[in-house]
């Protein structure tokens, strides 16, 4: 600002701002700096100190110490005092650092969304439970689902009448044993139902070892994973009104989780189902899919508009509210081997989802 008062002496100031780099406006500003601020002179109507005390002394006394000051305005304009209008009372207050609520109310605290990493199977499950109508209003039947982050296969369910977290826990306990989940292996991930939060499964997580999490409080989007697996399951064409009986809900049940695992052709999963992912067949299909689009490409590379075409990539990583900025998905790692058709023992699955040779508790044993 000095350099442009300077050239200005020989020039002109629009020359020299634009010659420096200054705003007019700026310099003119420099100029004529603003005056200080002068602090406003009481008005001859306001209460004298004196009288501001007594003011604050009746409000905080034992009698008024719980009301309002509008209660206390009105509780002594009744009486046939009057202090001062209900405005000044809370301009009283707020010069004393008194303004605040004065009841005992519930502060919520600030809750950290959960976030969940997943790069391989057994690492994290989300669960959830939700309502199938029955035969008449107001009865339901209850769907227990397990399912895995990073495959999305469903490694558990049952079906009951009744939300339980006794239920739960047998689910979880039978899940985790067909699996052969470790100590410290797994994280477990609900919202924070009744049964989700029940005393019978922390503690049986604590016994096994394994990690909770649950999703804020009124919160619909930290679990959502399962609630998409929900929404497959009821916008299935087979997907009745309503159930007629616990059996037939029991029965869809045995024929959807099947076709689910096995061959339901997922678009999270570079459109592989959940148990080639997640008994590890992922990498044999993906060289497979590649060999065959190769094969096609060299029949009619004319047709491949954008260039040698390359099979749909399986997630790296799977997260629930990943940090910023987003994880990447980098291209999964190749083998020679055959296709999940060509597999000498392909796992077949009992109501519980998880392998028929191993010891099971099947849905009406998990109810009892």
């Amino acid at each position: 600002m000095s350099a442009v008062s300077q050239l200005a002496v020989v020039a002109s100031i629009v020359v020299a701002c634009r010659v420096l780099g200054v705003s007019r406006a700026s310099w003119y500003r420099w100029r004529q700096p603003r005056p200080l601020h002068r602090r406003r002179r009481s008005p001859a109507r306001a209460l004298v100190p004196l009288e501001r005390q007594q003011v604050l002394e009746t409000l905080n006394s034992p009698r008024f110490v719980d009301h309002s000051p509008a209660e206390v305005y009105a509780t002594l304009l009744d009486e046939g005092a009057y202090l001062c209008s209900v405005r000044t009372l809370y301009r009283i207050l707020a010069s004393a650092q008194q303004l605040r609520e004065r009841r005992n109310l519930l502060r919520h605290p600030t809750y950290e969304p959960p976030q969940l990493l997943a790069t391989a199977p057994n690492q994290v499950w989300t669960w959830d439970i939700t309502k199938l109508l029955g035969p008449v209003k107001w009865l339901y039947f209850y769907l227990y689902v397990l399912l895995d982050l990073f495959s999305r296969y469903v490694v558990g369910w049952t079906l009951a009448e009744r939300e339980s977290g006794g239920l739960a826990k047998t689910l979880l306990e039978a899940s985790c044993a067909k699996q052969g989940i470790q100590p410290g292996q797994l994280t477990v991930h609900s919202d924070r139902g009744p049964a989700m939060t029940s005393q019978s499964v922390a503690l049986l997580l604590a016994q096994l070892g394994l990690s909770k999490t649950h999703s804020r409080p009124h919160v619909s989007n930290d679990n959502p994973f399962s609630e998409a697996q929900f929404k497959t399951l009821k916008y299935r064409p087979e997907f009745p009104d309503r159930f007629g009986s616990f059996e037939h809900a029991l029965g869809f049940c045995r024929d959807f989780f099947p076709w689910y695992n096995h061959e339901h052709h997922h678009s999270g999963l570079g459109l592989m189902t959940p148990g080639v992912v997640h008994y590890g067949h992922a990498p044999q299909l993906l060289h497979h899919r590649q060999r065959v689009l190769t094969a096609a490409y060299q029949t009619h590379p004319e047709r491949f508009v954008h260039g040698r075409p390359q099979p749909a990539d399986l997630p790296a990583a799977v997260w629930i509210n990943p940090p910023a900025p987003k994880t990447t998905r980098p291209n999964a790692p190749g083998a020679t081997i055959v296709t999940p058709d060509d597999l000498e023992h392909p796992p077949v699955f009992n109501t519980c989802g998880v392998s028929a040779h191993l010891p099971v508790l099947s849905a009406t044993e998990a109810l009892h």
